[in-house]
C-alpha cells in the first residue's frame, strides 16, 4: 500500500472509531439513534450481507420489531416468494384461512423452494412467533402487520394459486386462465422454458400471462368498487391478483435471463419495487413498509459498479419513487466467521468458513478500526450513520467523505465460492452514499436452518471459534 493510501486509510479508521456507535445483543435501547434517524421515513430497508448470516437476521428482526411498535409499519416485505410468505401472512394475522397452521414452522413450511433456509430458519420462526403474538394484541384488522413476499420465482405456485380461486369463485374466468396457461404444460419447467423462450424456438407464453392479469385486474377493481369496505374476500382477490402479475413478470424474466447483461436483474427488482408500491396503495395512506432483502437489492446501485453495468435495484428504485426523505436504508458487513451456503445453486447448504476480508476492502478497514479500539473489540460489533431524516442528529461530512471513496465490499448469497472470492464476491462500492447506515459484525455465525443436512452438523462439530462462541440469547459472546 502506498504512502498516501495508507494515510488515507488512517484516517478512516481515526474517524469510524470516532463515530462509531457500541451495539450489544439484547439492548434494544442502542438502536434508538437508528429510529431517531429513520424519522418518519415511509419505506426503510434493511439488509444482509450474505443470505446465511445468523447476526444480520438477527438485528434485522430485533430493529423491525421497534419499528413495528414504535412508529406503526405494518408491512414486512421479503425477498421471498409471495404465495409462501402469504401463508405466513394468514398465520400471524390469524385469519380464519390459518387455522390448519399449528405453529410458525409450520407456517412456514410452504417455502420448499432452493434455498429454503433463507426462510426457513431459527431466526424467522422466532420473529414471526413474536409477531402472530403482537398481532393477537390488536383489534382491528387493518393495523395488524403483515408479512409478505415481494420476488417472482414462484411461476409456477402462483399460477396454480390463479387457477385455484378461479374455480371457486368466477368458473368462466378459470376457464379461460387455465386455456391460456395451458401454454406452461408443454415444458417440464422454468428451466425448459426459458431455454426454448430464449433461443426463440417458440413465442413464449407472454401474451397467455398479459391477458389473464388484465382480467384479474379488472374483476379485482369490480370487487373493491362494489364493496363497502375491505374484508376477507378482497384481501383474498388482492392476494390472487398479485399471484397473476407474478406469473406475467416471472415469464419475462425466464424469457430474458438466458441473454445474460442487465435486463433479467432489472426485471426482478423492478417487479419487487412495484409489489412493495402494490401493498403501500392497497393498504392505504400512511402505510409503512419495512424490506428485508440482500444488501445488493437494498443499497442504492447507483453507488456501486452496478451503475456501469446499467442495473438498478430496489434501494436505488425507492429512492427514486419515494424520495430519499421518505425513505432510509441499513446494510451489514462482515470480516469473518461461518455462514450457512451452497457450493452450486440447488445443492444442499453446508456450515462454511468466512475467509478474512481482503485488505482492500470497506470490511477490512472496518475490521481496522474495530480491533485498535479495546472497546470496539470487546463488543465485536457497531454501526455508522451516515444520513438522517431527522435534522437533529449531527452527522460527520468527513466520515461521509472518507467512506464514499470507492473500495471493495463483499456479497455473498445463497451460494458461497472461498477459492475463488475475489471474483465471485468482491465488487466496487461507495459505502456512505449506497447506505444510510452499516452495522459491522466482526464475527458472525452461520444461520441455522429448520432442516439440517448431515455435512452442516459435521461441519459445525468440528468448527472452533476463535474469538466468539454463541450464546443462549442469540448473539455472540466476547470468550
Amino acid at each position: 500500500m502506498s504512502t498516501v493510501s495508507k494515510t488515507h486509510s488512517i484516517k478512516a479508521v481515526q474517524l469510524i472509531q470516532q463515530y462509531a456507535e457500541r451495539l450489544h445483543f439484547n439492548t434494544p435501547s442502542d438502536y434508538d439513534t437508528i429510529l431517531t434517524a429513520i424519522g418518519d421515513a415511509r419505506v426503510v430497508m434493511i439488509g444482509e450481507a450474505s443470505h446465511g448470516s445468523h447476526e444480520f437476521y438477527w438485528h434485522r428482526a430485533e430493529i423491525t420489531k421497534r419499528l413495528i411498535q414504535e412508529k406503526g409499519f405494518t408491512i414486512v416485505a421479503c425477498e421471498a416468494d409471495w404465495p409462501s410468505a402469504y401463508h405466513v401472512n394468514r398465520w400471524v394475522k390469524g385469519l380464519s384461512s390459518a387455522s390448519n397452521i399449528k405453529n410458525a414452522n409450520d407456517a412456514l413450511k410452504e417455502f420448499k423452494q432452493y434455498p429454503s433456509w433463507m426462510w426457513r430458519n431459527t431466526v424467522v420462526v422466532e420473529f414471526i412467533t413474536w409477531l402472530r403474538r403482537h398481532n393477537e394484541k390488536i383489534a382491528d384488522p387493518k393495523k395488524k402487520t403483515g408479512f409478505f413476499g415481494i420476488d417472482l420465482y414462484s411461476l409456477q405456485t402462483s399460477r396454480e394459486e390463479v387457477l385455484r380461486y378461479l374455480e371457486k369463485h368466477d368458473s368462466s374466468l378459470a376457464a379461460e386462465a387455465r386455456k391460456n396457461y395451458a401454454c406452461f404444460e408443454r415444458y417440464s419447467d422454468e428451466k425448459q422454458y426459458r431455454y426454448c423462450a430464449a433461443t426463440k424456438r417458440i413465442a413464449g407464453c407472454e401474451n397467455e400471462t398479459i391477458d389473464v392479469f388484465q382480467k384479474m385486474l379488472e374483476r379485482h377493481s369490480r370487487m373493491i368498487a362494489e364493496a363497502k369496505g375491505r374484508d376477507h374476500e378482497i384481501d383474498e382477490s388482492f392476494y390472487t391478483m398479485e399471484n397473476a402479475k407474478i406469473v406475467r413478470e416471472a415469464e419475462k424474466y425466464y424469457r430474458h435471463i438466458v441473454e445474460g447483461g442487465a435486463i433479467a436483474w432489472n426485471i426482478r427488482d423492478t417487479h419487487m419495487c412495484n409489489c412493495l408500491q402494490d401493498l403501500l396503495r392497497y393498504y392505504g395512506r400512511g402505510t409503512k413498509a419495512v424490506i428485508w432483502a440482500h444488501n445488493s437489492h437494498i443499497g442504492d446501485a447507483r453507488e456501486t459498479d452496478a451503475l456501469y453495468a446499467r442495473e438498478v435495484n430496489i434501494g436505488q428504485l425507492v429512492r427514486e419513487r419515494f424520495g430519499i426523505g421518505n425513505t432510509f436504508n441499513i446494510g451489514s458487513t462482515t470480516y469473518t466467521g461461518t455462514v450457512t451456503a451452497a457450493i452450486s445453486w440447488n445443492m444442499d447448504p453446508d456450515f462454511k468458513h468466512v475467509r478474512p476480508s481482503l485488505n482492500e476492502s470497506v470490511e477490512f478497514l472496518l475490521h481496522e478500526a474495530l480491533i485498535q479500539d479495546p472497546v470496539l473489540t470487546y463488543e465485536g460489533q457497531y454501526y455508522l450513520l451516515f444520513r438522517s431524516n431527522n435534522p437533529y442528529i449531527q452527522l460527520s461530512k468527513e466520515l461521509h467523505t472518507e467512506l464514499r471513496k470507492k473500495r471493495f465490499e463483499r456479497t455473498i448469497g445463497a451460494i458461497y465460492r472461498p477459492h475463488t472470492e475475489r471474483q465471485s464476491h468482491y465488487f466496487g462500492a461507495s459505502l456512505s452514499t449506497q447506505f444510510d447506515c452499516v452495522i459491522h459484525i466482526e464475527e458472525t455465525h452461520a444461520l441455522r436452518p429448520l432442516e439440517i443436512h448431515p455435512t452442516w452438523i459435521q461441519a459445525e462439530t468440528e468448527h472452533v471459534p476463535d474469538t466468539f462462541s454463541m450464546n443462549c440469547t442469540g448473539g455472540p459472546k466476547k470468550l
